[in-house]
Order: structure tokens, then sequence, then C-alpha cells
């Protein structure tokens, strides 16, 4: 055999004498050579630039000049994406505040400006320097203070702080003597770029020559710093890199000073292009474009990460400039985001989720009353109360009310049935779902339109439940192989697509009722729905059903089944639990439950109402139901009684609620709630029941397991009996080893 040098080292050469044998060997080797990450990196983003050659030279035919603004606008949704990726590599959360952090850099720097009259660039640089210092600041007073929270609760706090951002981008001009951010500032270079049909500004130099720089000194300092290898390696473990001696929380501190600084200077270069934000800088519809590219690039990768942007960029503005329509762009970006999660490797992903999944569970198991107290008579009495009590308030007193407060509080139920289908998919099957109201969506346009057509009352809110239940089904396919934020990013995604583009009338007028929907006058030949007292005991009957109905999945088999598979899904699957079954039924069901109440829901408003279209109502329900708690269904129910109230009572104008409505009351509520208002309802809960068992002298295992028993007196006779049983034994247990001992020394 003729032996020749292999120009490819990692690949043997095959001669008919080798065999199978080689043939094994350069199959396998070729296997890990394309496994590589580098290899995987370039094979992907040939993929991409020729997706992006298709997509801009057939599909939406594109002048170069737009296409390359299209990265230019691609580039700054890569910062505030990188510094994304940053905040949850540190924390493991999704900082939906990325934005806002950055925002009131960009205020304050054009206030400066116009205002008293500073430079251009000192501004700038003023403002740069006050983000960074918001960015140490917000780490140091309020994501410490959740160190010790699950995850998710984290991430509902960053909404908070996100609102309490915006409210000082409103107030800020103020100091200035300006009622809003100035859009009109002195721009120091007078330039003109004619690229037909674009004209490029200063504005547009700025960002070619500044996001670069800032891309390339931020991987050059996470490679060559001392600094920056102590921050890769907190990521990846931060009790390693504690016993190592690296200061982990200063770590922390300066990744969200980084984090800031890449925003802030995101849109103070996109400030002379469009102007300054006002309010809320980065909503979901914006910011689910840096998201989307954050989540692509699997929360860890910076390179992909900015590769994303500039490729969603592109195909964004290629969209919008054949078709002169952002609603397209909404569309294909969901499109995209759903292609690239179903594309990634199961062992791909599962580095990130590993390390940050299990944290995110937020959910505290409700224990149930102890058989040893459900048959005492006070606690008989106690419940009965208020069972009555609730059964008044629900049942009796809203006779007493006029047809619009009726009209408010049905509202309310409509929300509580939403609660109770994040209950179940969330809180027992651990899948984040941030676009649950486009479940509600299609569930109402379903309903409105087949009702519309002719059909019954009923059978148009089952067939509503069952759509959303098959519409759940799909968007859960993702849930097969990714979980935790990569799930809630895709459904985000979902609900801005489901506003702008599947319930719009003029793509899918087929599926949107028009006009108005009314309700049935003569519902079983006695029920006239128009009167809001009776369509608000239709509604509390669903609520009712379904409360039914959830409790009884939770203790059924498959109820149990979704608690394995949140807790532990290999544990589970090695029982013989399949956790695709489990996860597939829990969206079925949620979104049966959701779309069944968007059917009530559109009758309720003779309409399919602009509010559940929107992707910021989406999120405020979700953190209504963490609010509230997650882990049972009166913690749902909780979260909804709280947004109604916080909403529609006549105490909306008091300052204590104004107070719990705003970002900060978010904040305080979960950080000292952290099981949310209904973890608070059942501490009270036990804490009565503990009282009772100690003045009827019996002992609960249950309610003192996780209590310490101090002091010989506070102890029952059965818990003495016992440590005196474990004090013999342990003293025999020492006379055999003394025995022994002399035995060896002898």
């Amino acid at each position: 055999m003729v032996k020749r040098r292999n120009p490819f080292p990692d690949v043997i050469s095959v001669t008919p004498e080798g065999g199978a044998l080689e043939a094994g060997a350069t199959a396998d080797r070729v296997a890990k050579t394309l496994e590589h990450p580098d290899v995987r990196f370039g094979m992907w983003t040939f993929v991409g630039t020729l997706l992006l050659l298709v997509w801009v030279g057939f599909v939406f035919p594109t002048p170069p000049s737009i296409v390359f603004l299209g990265a230019v606008l691609g580039s700054l949704n890569a910062l505030v994406a990188m510094g994304i990726v940053l905040i949850y590599r540190a924390n493991r959360i999704i900082n939906f505040a990325q934005g806002d952090l950055g925002a009131i850099a960009a205020v304050l720097a054009v206030s400066l400006i116009v205002g008293p009259g500073w430079n251009f660039f000192a501004a700038l640089a003023a403002g740069l320097l006050a983000a960074l210092v918001i960015g140490a600041f917000v780490e140091f007073a309020f994501i410490r203070r959740f160190s010790k929270s699950p995850r998710l609760i984290l991430t509902v706090a960053t909404i908070g702080l996100s609102s309490i951002l915006a409210g000082g981008q409103l107030l800020l001009p103020r100091a200035f003597g300006y009622t809003t951010a100035p859009q009109d500032f002195p721009i120091p270079v007078k330039m003109r770029l004619e690229w037909f049909p674009y004209t490029y500004h200063f504005g547009h130099v700025m960002v070619f020559v500044v996001v670069p720089l800032a891309a390339i000194g931020l991987a050059a300092f996470f490679r060559y710093t001392r600094v920056g290898i102590a921050v890769r390696a907190s990521a990846e473990s931060a009790d390693r890199a504690s016993l190592l001696g690296v200061p982990v929380k200063r770590v922390g501190t300066l990744v969200w000073v980084l984090a800031s600084g890449l925003s802030a200077v995101a849109i103070l270069v996109k400030a002379p292009i469009v102007g300054v934000p006002i309010g809320s800088v980065l909503g979901p519809s914006i910011l689910l474009r840096a998201l989307a590219a954050a989540v692509i690039g699997r929360m860890e990768k910076l390179a992909t990460t900015f590769a994303v942007s500039l490729l969603l960029g592109v195909l964004e503005i290629a969209t919008f400039w054949k078709t002169n329509r952002t609603l397209l762009a909404d569309a294909v970006l969901f499109g995209v985001i759903i292609t690239a999660l179903l594309l990634q490797r199961r062992g791909a992903v599962a580095r990130a989720v590993d390390a940050g999944v299990s944290t995110w569970q937020s959910v505290k198991e409700i224990r149930p009353i102890p058989r040893e107290l459900a048959t005492v008579q006070s606690v008989r009495w106690i419940r009965a109360i208020g069972g009555g009590a609730l059964f008044f308030a629900l049942v009796v007193w809203p006779t007493y009310w006029n047809g619009s407060r009726v009209n408010l509080v049905g509202v309310g139920l409509i929300f509580a049935m939403v609660g109770v289908s994040l209950v179940v998919l969330t809180g027992w099957a651990g899948q984040i779902s941030l676009g649950q109201l486009a479940f509600v969506a299609f569930g109402g346009a379903v309903a409105g339109k087949l009702f519309q057509n002719g059909w019954h009352f009923l059978p148009s809110l089952l067939a509503a439940g069952i759509v959303g239940a098959f519409v759940a089904v799909l968007i859960g396919l993702p849930a097969l192989r990714i979980r935790g934020p990569f799930l809630a990013v895709s459904t985000l995604g979902f609900a801005l697509a489901t506003a702008s583009f599947f319930l719009n009338r003029e793509f899918f007028p087929w599926l949107v009722p028009t006009g108005r929907v009314t309700r049935p006058t003569n519902l079983f030949g006695k029920f006239d729905l128009e009167s809001e007292h009776a369509y608000y005991y239709v509604l509390l009957l669903g609520l009712v059903f379904m409360v039914a109905s959830a409790r009884s999945l939770r203790r059924s088999r498959t109820g149990r089944t979704l608690i394995a598979i949140r807790d532990n899904s290999r544990a589970a699957q090695s029982y013989g639990v399949s956790p695709m079954r489990a996860q597939l039924t829990a969206f079925a069901i949620s979104g049966f439950y959701a779309a069944f109440a968007g059917g009530l829901y559109v009758f309720h408003q003779h309409g399919l109402s602009e509010t559940i279209l929107q992707p910021e109502q989406s999120i405020r329900v979700f953190q209504m139901v963490v609010i509230g708690g997650l882990g049972s269904i009166p913690g749902g129910l909780i979260g909804a009684a709280w947004e109604t109230f916080l909403r529609y009572s006549p105490a909306t104008r008091l300052p204590l609620t104004q107070f719990l409505a705003s970002g900060v009351g978010t904040l305080v509520i979960l950080l000292f709630l952290p099981g949310g208002l209904g973890g608070l309802f059942y501490d009270v809960r036990d804490a009565v029941l503990r009282r009772i068992a100690l003045k009827k002298g019996i002992h609960v295992p249950s309610l003192v397991a996780d209590r310490r028993i101090v002091g010989d007196a506070d102890e029952s006779e059965q818990v003495a009996e016992e440590r005196a049983v474990l004090d013999a034994n342990r003293a025999g247990i020492d006379a055999e080893l003394a025995e022994e001992r002399e035995l060896v020394e002898a």
C-alpha cells in the first residue's frame, strides 16, 4: 500500500486495504470537525448570507443602499441584544429594562444640548456616563436584593424597573424647562451622502464608526483582560468562580454597567437619525428584535448575536421597502424566530438551558389542609365562613351594582380565566408564555365570526377553545427542544405577529369578525345576555367550571406528570413519562382555557377589542399572575382580583393604589412576597392552622416540619419520646464503637 501525505490532517485517507475501520474513523472525524464551534459558525454564516441574498435579490428586490441602511439599523439592535446576553449570562434573566437603561442617557444628552447649550460630544459623554452610573445603581439597589429569588421573579421585576425608568424619561426634561424631550437639536457636522434612493447623514456615519468599535472593544475586553476573563468565569459558574477568588458581586455590577453602556451607545448614536425616544423606549414590538437575536445566539454567543441582528435588520427593511408595511415584517420576524429555534440542536442549547432553566421555577408548592385538622370543628367553621363570604361577594353583592360596574368586574372574571390558563402552562408545566393573550384573541375571533355566521352561542365558545388548543400546540412545538426564556421570546413574537398580521382584516378577513358582535337575547328561551347582570353570571359560571376542571386536572395523573416534568424531566422520563406528550398536553389545555375566555370576551366587549391585541397587555397579564402566585389556582385568581382592583376600583385615584400599580409597587411586592399574594394568603392560613393545632394539642408534622422547636417546654410528648429513643440509640452505638476500639488496641 502506497502512503500519501494527507492534505487534510483531520480526515484519514481511505484505501481498499483500509477497510471499514478507516471509513468509520473518517466519518467520526468529519463529524467532530463539523461540530467545532468555529466551523458551525462559518456554516451558519454562509447559510444566512445565502438566504439574505435570495431575500433581497428575488423575494423582495431591494437596492443596495437600503440593504446597507438595514445593516446600520440592525447593528444598533445588536448592541442592545449583546447587553441582553450579558445580563442573561450573569443573572439568568431576560432584562426587559435593557433599552430603558440607555434611554435616560439620550434624554439627558439632548436636554443638555438644547437647554444649557452643551457641546454635542460633551453632552453625549455626559449621557453615557449617566447610563453607566444608572447601571451600577440598578444592580446594587435592586438586582442584589433579588439574588436569592427565583429567576422568574427577577425577570418580572425588570418589567417594573422598566416602568420606573420610563417615568424618569418623562420627568427628566422638566428639569431643563421642557415638558418632553426635545426632538430637534443641532448636529455639529452637516453632511449628505447621496446613495440612490436614500440619503445618508452624519448620524449614519456615527453608527457605522461607533458600533463596530464598540463590538470589537467588547470582544477584546472579554478575551484579553483579566476582568473580562473573570466576567466570563462568573457567567459559566458563579460558585466555582467564587471559590477561585473572583469577586462575583462586583463582577455582576460590572456586567450591568457594560449592558447599560451598550444600550446607551445604541440610543445615543441613533438619536441624530430618528430622534429621542419618549416614555418606554423599547416596547415589546421593538425589544423583540433584540431578544430574537439574543435567543438565536443561544443567550451566550455575542458574535452570533451580532450577526443575527444585522440579518434581521436587513430582512425587516427589505420587507418594508417592497411592501411599505411593517405588519409583514412582524410576521417575517416571528417566522425567523420559530424556524431558528426549531433548527437548533438539542445539545446546542442544553448548556444554557441546564445552567439557567431550573432557576426559573417560581412555584411554591401549596400544601392542602392537613388531614389531622380537616375534621376539626373550628377549621370547618372557618372554611364555611370563608366560602359564604366569597359566595356573597361574587353572587349576591353584584345584584346591587349598576351595569357599568358589573361590566368592569366581568372583565376581571375573564382575566381570572386567563390566569388559570397560565397557572396550568407556567406554574405546573414550567413553560414561560408571554403571549397568552394571543390565544385569547384567536378564541375571540373564532367565536365572534362563527356566531355572526349563524352558530349557536355555546358551540361557538367550544369551537373557539378547540382552535385555541390547536394553535397553542403549534406554538408549543419549540418547547420540545427549548425551555425557559427561549420559549418566552417565541410566544412574545407570536403575540406581536397575531396583533399585526394573523388577526388583521386586511390579510385574513374570513377570520376576524366585522361590526358589532351581539350577545344572545334568548339563550335557552329564558336569558337575555344583553343584560350586564345576566352576562356577568354567565362569566362567573364559566370561571367556576374552569376552576373545577383545573383542580381535577391537578389531582389526576396528567397533573402529577406535569409537575414531575417541570421539576426533573430526566427523572420523570426514566419512569416512562413522555415529556413531549406532557408538554403538548399542557399547551393544549392552557390554549383551550385561554381561547374559551377569549370567546366570552368578544361577546362581553361586543367585538374584538384592540386591548387584547397589544403585546404589552400579554406581559402585563403574565406579571399579574406572577404577583398573584403561580403555584396554585387561588394564586392566579388573587392576581386577577388584584389587577381588577388596581384598574377598575373606585380607589384607583388614591396615592397608595397608584403606588402599588407603579413599577416601584411591583418591585416592593416581589421583594417582600416572592411567593406572590397567594403565598401570603397560604402563609396566613398555615399560621392560623398552627394555632388551632397547638390549642387542640394535635401534632401535625406538615405544619411544624419547617419550624424549629426550641426548648423542652415547647415539645409535645410524642416529639420528646422520639428524641429520647434517638439519644438511646446514639448512646448504644457509641458504646459499641468504644468496645471495638479497645479490641483493636489490645
